[in-house]
Protein backbone atom coordinates (compact mmCIF):
# COMPACT_ATOMS: atom_id res chain seq x y z
CA UNK A 1 0.00 0.00 0.00
CA UNK A 2 2.76 2.58 0.64
CA UNK A 3 4.34 1.82 -2.90
CA UNK A 4 0.97 2.42 -4.53
CA UNK A 5 0.87 5.66 -2.57
CA UNK A 6 4.74 6.90 -3.00
CA UNK A 7 3.98 6.05 -6.92
CA UNK A 8 0.65 8.26 -6.52
CA UNK A 9 2.98 11.17 -5.47
CA UNK A 10 5.53 10.34 -7.46
CA UNK A 11 3.09 10.66 -10.54
CA UNK A 12 1.75 14.00 -9.43
CA UNK A 13 5.01 15.70 -8.88
CA UNK A 14 6.03 14.72 -12.33
CA UNK A 15 2.41 16.01 -13.75
CA UNK A 16 2.75 19.30 -11.90
CA UNK A 17 6.40 20.06 -13.48
CA UNK A 18 5.60 18.92 -16.66
CA UNK A 19 2.52 21.24 -17.02
CA UNK A 20 2.14 24.58 -19.01
CA UNK A 21 -0.75 26.95 -18.55
CA UNK A 22 -3.16 28.45 -20.65
CA UNK A 23 -1.89 29.41 -24.31
CA UNK A 24 0.23 26.54 -24.30
CA UNK A 25 -1.76 23.37 -23.79
CA UNK A 26 -4.35 21.47 -26.10
CA UNK A 27 -7.95 20.76 -24.93
CA UNK A 28 -8.71 24.19 -22.50
CA UNK A 29 -12.16 23.25 -23.35
CA UNK A 30 -11.93 20.86 -20.19
CA UNK A 31 -12.00 24.05 -18.35
CA UNK A 32 -15.34 25.75 -19.33
CA UNK A 33 -17.91 25.89 -16.79
CA UNK A 34 -20.36 22.87 -17.16
CA UNK A 35 -23.16 23.52 -15.50
CA UNK A 36 -25.29 27.02 -14.54
CA UNK A 37 -24.38 26.88 -10.94
CA UNK A 38 -20.72 26.61 -11.25
CA UNK A 39 -20.54 29.31 -13.70
CA UNK A 40 -22.63 31.93 -11.55
CA UNK A 41 -20.25 30.82 -8.93
CA UNK A 42 -17.26 32.22 -10.93
CA UNK A 43 -16.67 29.59 -13.41
CA UNK A 44 -14.39 27.12 -10.86
CA UNK A 45 -15.87 25.50 -7.73
CA UNK A 46 -14.65 22.21 -6.33
CA UNK A 47 -15.89 22.11 -2.91
CA UNK A 48 -19.80 23.85 -2.82
CA UNK A 49 -22.56 22.08 -0.82
CA UNK A 50 -25.90 21.17 -3.25
CA UNK A 51 -27.08 18.11 -4.37
CA UNK A 52 -26.66 19.31 -7.94
CA UNK A 53 -24.93 16.15 -10.11
CA UNK A 54 -23.47 18.61 -12.35
CA UNK A 55 -20.89 19.73 -10.07
CA UNK A 56 -19.09 16.39 -10.28
CA UNK A 57 -17.59 17.21 -13.39
CA UNK A 58 -15.68 19.59 -11.29
CA UNK A 59 -14.67 17.14 -8.60
CA UNK A 60 -15.32 13.75 -8.41
CA UNK A 61 -15.40 13.82 -4.47
CA UNK A 62 -18.35 15.67 -4.70
CA UNK A 63 -20.30 12.72 -6.18
CA UNK A 64 -22.71 11.17 -3.21
CA UNK A 65 -25.38 8.80 -2.84
CA UNK A 66 -28.05 11.17 -2.88
CA UNK A 67 -27.30 12.18 -6.12
CA UNK A 68 -28.67 8.71 -7.52
CA UNK A 69 -30.87 8.34 -10.26
CA UNK A 70 -30.35 12.27 -10.97
CA UNK A 71 -30.37 13.67 -14.52
CA UNK A 72 -27.85 17.29 -15.17
CA UNK A 73 -28.70 18.73 -18.57
CA UNK A 74 -27.22 22.27 -19.39
CA UNK A 75 -27.35 24.75 -22.51
CA UNK A 76 -25.04 27.77 -22.60
CA UNK A 77 -25.25 29.87 -25.23
CA UNK A 78 -21.89 32.30 -25.49
CA UNK A 79 -20.81 34.91 -28.03
CA UNK A 80 -20.33 34.46 -31.43
CA UNK A 81 -22.76 31.93 -31.69
CA UNK A 82 -20.89 29.30 -29.98
CA UNK A 83 -23.08 26.60 -27.97
CA UNK A 84 -22.36 24.28 -25.20
CA UNK A 85 -24.53 21.43 -24.27
CA UNK A 86 -23.41 19.21 -21.26
CA UNK A 87 -25.42 15.79 -19.91
CA UNK A 88 -24.15 14.12 -16.21
CA UNK A 89 -26.17 11.21 -14.86
CA UNK A 90 -25.35 9.50 -11.30
CA UNK A 91 -25.92 5.90 -10.27
CA UNK A 92 -25.16 4.23 -6.92
CA UNK A 93 -23.90 0.45 -6.94
CA UNK A 94 -25.08 -1.54 -3.79
CA UNK A 95 -22.53 -4.29 -4.45
CA UNK A 96 -19.94 -2.35 -4.36
CA UNK A 97 -20.50 0.33 -2.42
CA UNK A 98 -19.34 2.74 -5.12
CA UNK A 99 -20.95 6.10 -6.88
CA UNK A 100 -20.65 6.02 -10.55
CA UNK A 101 -21.52 8.78 -12.57
CA UNK A 102 -21.31 9.69 -16.82
CA UNK A 103 -21.01 12.60 -18.41
CA UNK A 104 -20.81 14.50 -21.66
CA UNK A 105 -19.71 18.21 -22.26
CA UNK A 106 -19.86 19.27 -25.86
CA UNK A 107 -18.97 22.34 -27.43
CA UNK A 108 -20.49 23.42 -31.24
CA UNK A 109 -18.96 26.39 -32.94
CA UNK A 110 -20.98 26.79 -36.26
CA UNK A 111 -19.47 26.69 -39.49
CA UNK A 112 -16.05 28.08 -40.56
CA UNK A 113 -15.21 28.92 -44.54
CA UNK A 114 -12.54 26.36 -45.36
CA UNK A 115 -9.44 27.80 -47.24
CA UNK A 116 -6.24 26.72 -48.78
CA UNK A 117 -3.38 29.07 -47.84
CA UNK A 118 -4.01 31.14 -50.89
CA UNK A 119 -7.59 32.05 -49.91
CA UNK A 120 -9.33 29.68 -52.29
CA UNK A 121 -12.64 28.34 -50.53
CA UNK A 122 -13.36 24.89 -50.75
CA UNK A 123 -16.33 24.72 -48.59
CA UNK A 124 -17.32 24.87 -44.88
CA UNK A 125 -16.71 22.73 -41.82
CA UNK A 126 -18.04 22.54 -38.09
CA UNK A 127 -15.49 22.54 -35.59
CA UNK A 128 -16.43 20.86 -32.58
CA UNK A 129 -14.73 19.92 -29.07
CA UNK A 130 -16.22 17.09 -26.46
CA UNK A 131 -15.49 15.02 -23.64
CA UNK A 132 -16.94 12.10 -22.33
CA UNK A 133 -16.31 10.96 -18.65
CA UNK A 134 -16.64 8.46 -16.24
CA UNK A 135 -17.03 9.16 -12.52
CA UNK A 136 -16.57 6.99 -9.04
CA UNK A 137 -16.25 8.00 -5.95
CA UNK A 138 -16.17 6.41 -2.31
CA UNK A 139 -16.87 7.68 1.43
CA UNK A 140 -14.37 6.78 3.74
CA UNK A 141 -15.02 6.91 7.40
CA UNK A 142 -17.65 9.37 8.26
CA UNK A 143 -16.59 12.80 7.14
CA UNK A 144 -14.22 12.04 3.92
CA UNK A 145 -14.87 11.22 0.14
CA UNK A 146 -12.78 10.38 -2.80
CA UNK A 147 -13.22 10.29 -6.44
CA UNK A 148 -11.86 9.53 -9.87
CA UNK A 149 -13.01 10.58 -13.44
CA UNK A 150 -11.48 9.02 -16.27
CA UNK A 151 -11.68 11.12 -19.59
CA UNK A 152 -11.76 10.84 -23.48
CA UNK A 153 -11.88 14.61 -24.80
CA UNK A 154 -11.65 15.36 -28.45
CA UNK A 155 -11.43 17.90 -31.15
CA UNK A 156 -12.25 18.35 -34.88
CA UNK A 157 -11.11 21.17 -36.73
CA UNK A 158 -12.07 20.18 -40.50
CA UNK A 159 -8.75 18.21 -41.52
CA UNK A 160 -7.43 18.38 -38.05
CA UNK A 161 -8.13 16.39 -35.24
CA UNK A 162 -6.77 15.54 -31.73
CA UNK A 163 -7.65 13.51 -28.95
CA UNK A 164 -6.45 12.26 -25.62
CA UNK A 165 -7.20 10.62 -22.26
CA UNK A 166 -7.06 12.30 -18.48
CA UNK A 167 -7.92 12.04 -15.45
CA UNK A 168 -9.49 14.18 -12.32
CA UNK A 169 -8.36 12.77 -8.73
CA UNK A 170 -10.18 14.38 -5.83
CA UNK A 171 -10.58 14.52 -2.22
CA UNK A 172 -13.29 16.12 0.08
CA UNK A 173 -14.01 16.43 4.00
CA UNK A 174 -17.69 17.49 4.74
CA UNK A 175 -18.83 18.45 8.07
CA UNK A 176 -22.31 18.16 7.90
CA UNK A 177 -23.35 19.81 11.02
CA UNK A 178 -21.73 22.32 10.83
CA UNK A 179 -22.13 22.67 6.95
CA UNK A 180 -18.57 22.80 6.11
CA UNK A 181 -16.47 21.83 3.35
CA UNK A 182 -13.06 21.38 2.09
CA UNK A 183 -11.54 20.03 -1.32
CA UNK A 184 -8.59 19.67 -3.46
CA UNK A 185 -8.77 18.37 -6.89
CA UNK A 186 -5.82 17.26 -9.21
CA UNK A 187 -7.13 18.47 -12.80
CA UNK A 188 -6.47 17.21 -16.28
CA UNK A 189 -3.45 14.37 -15.51
CA UNK A 190 -2.97 12.89 -18.45
CA UNK A 191 -2.23 12.36 -22.22
CA UNK A 192 -2.76 13.57 -26.12
CA UNK A 193 -2.98 10.55 -27.84
CA UNK A 194 -3.13 11.66 -31.32
CA UNK A 195 -1.92 15.25 -32.16
CA UNK A 196 -3.41 17.96 -34.84
CA UNK A 197 -0.78 18.06 -37.19
CA UNK A 198 0.42 14.31 -36.78
CA UNK A 199 3.56 14.66 -35.06
CA UNK A 200 4.33 16.33 -31.46
CA UNK A 201 2.01 16.21 -28.55
CA UNK A 202 1.30 19.04 -26.64
CA UNK A 203 0.22 19.08 -22.96
CA UNK A 204 -2.62 19.24 -21.19
CA UNK A 205 -4.26 21.82 -18.94
CA UNK A 206 -3.28 20.77 -15.50
CA UNK A 207 -5.07 22.15 -12.90
CA UNK A 208 -4.42 21.89 -9.20
CA UNK A 209 -7.43 23.29 -7.11
CA UNK A 210 -8.21 24.13 -3.28
CA UNK A 211 -11.59 25.19 -1.86
CA UNK A 212 -13.44 25.70 0.88
CA UNK A 213 -17.17 26.56 1.31
CA UNK A 214 -18.92 27.63 4.01
CA UNK A 215 -22.73 28.07 5.33
CA UNK A 216 -23.97 29.99 7.57
CA UNK A 217 -25.62 28.49 10.57
CA UNK A 218 -27.77 30.67 11.38
CA UNK A 219 -28.07 32.93 8.54
CA UNK A 220 -29.11 31.91 4.56
CA UNK A 221 -25.88 32.74 3.13
CA UNK A 222 -23.13 30.16 2.15
CA UNK A 223 -19.81 31.44 1.00
CA UNK A 224 -16.84 29.88 -1.01
CA UNK A 225 -13.23 30.42 -2.03
CA UNK A 226 -11.98 28.46 -4.58
CA UNK A 227 -7.59 28.53 -5.01
CA UNK A 228 -7.15 27.16 -8.86
CA UNK A 229 -3.57 26.99 -10.93
CA UNK A 230 -1.56 26.63 -7.79
CA UNK A 231 0.97 24.79 -9.51
CA UNK A 232 2.52 27.89 -10.81
CA UNK A 233 2.88 31.06 -8.97
CA UNK A 234 2.15 33.76 -11.92
CA UNK A 235 -0.08 32.14 -14.45
CA UNK A 236 -0.94 35.45 -16.28
CA UNK A 237 -0.81 34.98 -19.88
CA UNK A 238 2.52 36.99 -20.85
CA UNK A 239 2.57 37.57 -25.31
CA UNK A 240 6.09 40.05 -25.05
CA UNK A 241 5.83 40.92 -28.32
CA UNK A 242 1.87 42.03 -28.46
CA UNK A 243 3.06 43.61 -25.81
CA UNK A 244 5.82 45.71 -26.63
CA UNK A 245 3.47 46.35 -29.90
CA UNK A 246 0.87 47.82 -27.66
CA UNK A 247 3.12 49.83 -25.58
CA UNK A 248 2.46 47.73 -22.42
CA UNK A 249 5.93 47.07 -20.29
CA UNK A 250 4.38 46.01 -17.20
CA UNK A 251 6.06 42.79 -18.33
CA UNK A 252 9.40 43.99 -17.46
CA UNK A 253 9.01 43.67 -14.11
CA UNK A 254 8.04 41.36 -11.61
CA UNK A 255 5.98 43.71 -9.11
CA UNK A 256 2.25 43.31 -8.49
CA UNK A 257 2.85 39.75 -6.15
CA UNK A 258 -0.59 40.77 -4.54
CA UNK A 259 -1.92 40.78 -8.00
CA UNK A 260 -0.36 37.75 -8.86
CA UNK A 261 -1.59 36.00 -5.81
CA UNK A 262 -5.52 37.23 -6.09
CA UNK A 263 -5.32 35.93 -9.68
CA UNK A 264 -5.57 32.39 -8.21
CA UNK A 265 -9.17 32.72 -6.52
CA UNK A 266 -12.03 32.85 -7.04
CA UNK A 267 -14.83 34.26 -4.26
CA UNK A 268 -18.76 33.20 -5.07
CA UNK A 269 -21.95 33.89 -2.08
CA UNK A 270 -25.00 32.13 -2.66
CA UNK A 271 -28.54 33.73 -0.81
CA UNK A 272 -31.20 31.06 0.03
CA UNK A 273 -34.29 33.46 0.26
CA UNK A 274 -36.43 30.31 1.01
CA UNK A 275 -36.98 27.27 0.40
CA UNK A 276 -37.58 27.22 -3.75
CA UNK A 277 -35.36 30.20 -4.68
CA UNK A 278 -31.48 30.96 -4.15
CA UNK A 279 -29.36 33.76 -5.49
CA UNK A 280 -25.73 33.60 -6.86
CA UNK A 281 -22.59 36.11 -7.26
CA UNK A 282 -18.88 35.25 -8.16
CA UNK A 283 -16.31 36.74 -8.90
CA UNK A 284 -13.19 35.81 -10.91
CA UNK A 285 -10.03 37.87 -10.59
CA UNK A 286 -8.05 35.83 -13.45
CA UNK A 287 -10.78 36.37 -15.61
CA UNK A 288 -11.34 40.05 -15.01
CA UNK A 289 -7.60 41.16 -15.45
CA UNK A 290 -7.93 39.13 -19.09
CA UNK A 291 -10.94 40.88 -20.41
CA UNK A 292 -9.75 44.56 -19.32
CA UNK A 293 -6.26 44.22 -21.17
CA UNK A 294 -4.91 47.01 -23.02
CA UNK A 295 -7.80 49.60 -22.81
CA UNK A 296 -11.03 47.43 -23.20
CA UNK A 297 -12.81 47.35 -19.80
CA UNK A 298 -16.30 46.46 -18.57
CA UNK A 299 -16.98 47.33 -14.80
CA UNK A 300 -18.73 44.12 -14.38
CA UNK A 301 -16.28 41.74 -15.82
CA UNK A 302 -15.21 39.14 -13.70
CA UNK A 303 -18.91 38.66 -11.92
CA UNK A 304 -21.16 36.27 -12.92
CA UNK A 305 -24.63 36.01 -11.26
CA UNK A 306 -27.31 33.14 -11.18
CA UNK A 307 -30.66 32.47 -9.74
CA UNK A 308 -32.16 29.13 -8.96
CA UNK A 309 -35.97 27.81 -8.62
CA UNK A 310 -35.68 24.36 -6.57
CA UNK A 311 -39.09 22.93 -6.95
CA UNK A 312 -39.63 19.39 -5.76
CA UNK A 313 -38.75 17.49 -8.56
CA UNK A 314 -36.85 19.63 -10.66
CA UNK A 315 -34.06 22.81 -9.82
CA UNK A 316 -34.04 25.07 -12.59
CA UNK A 317 -30.47 27.76 -12.84
CA UNK A 318 -29.69 30.42 -14.76
CA UNK A 319 -26.51 32.14 -14.60
CA UNK A 320 -25.30 35.18 -16.45
CA UNK A 321 -21.68 36.78 -16.85
CA UNK A 322 -20.02 39.52 -19.13
CA UNK A 323 -17.56 39.41 -21.54
CA UNK A 324 -16.89 43.00 -22.57
CA UNK A 325 -20.13 44.11 -24.01
CA UNK A 326 -21.08 40.49 -24.57
CA UNK A 327 -23.23 38.51 -22.43
CA UNK A 328 -23.53 34.57 -22.06
CA UNK A 329 -26.91 32.64 -20.81
CA UNK A 330 -26.78 28.91 -19.68
CA UNK A 331 -29.66 27.10 -18.50
CA UNK A 332 -29.67 23.87 -16.39
CA UNK A 333 -32.13 21.60 -15.52
CA UNK A 334 -31.72 18.75 -12.43
CA UNK A 335 -34.50 16.05 -12.11
CA UNK A 336 -34.37 12.41 -11.20
CA UNK A 337 -35.20 10.42 -13.99
CA UNK A 338 -37.45 7.87 -12.38
CA UNK A 339 -39.90 10.95 -11.56
CA UNK A 340 -38.88 10.72 -7.67
CA UNK A 341 -37.86 14.32 -5.77
CA UNK A 342 -34.47 15.56 -5.30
Amino acid sequence: MKKIIVLFFLIISNTIVAQNLGGNTVFNFLSQPNTAQVSALGGINISNISKDAGMIFQNPALLRTEMQQQVNTSFNSFVAGIKNYSLTTAFYSEKTNTNIALGINYFNYGSTTQTDASGNIYGEFKPNDYVVQLTASKKYLERWWYGATLKFASSNYGIYKSNGIAMDLGITYYDSSNFFQASMVFKNIGTQLKAYDGAGKEQLPFDLQIGITKRLLKAPLQFSLTAHHLQAFNIYYNDTAFNALQGDDSYLNNKFTLQKIFSHLVFATQIFIDEKLEATIGYNFLRRYDLNAYNVANGLNGFTFGVGVLLKKMHIRYATGFYQKNMFHQFSLNFNWKGDGL
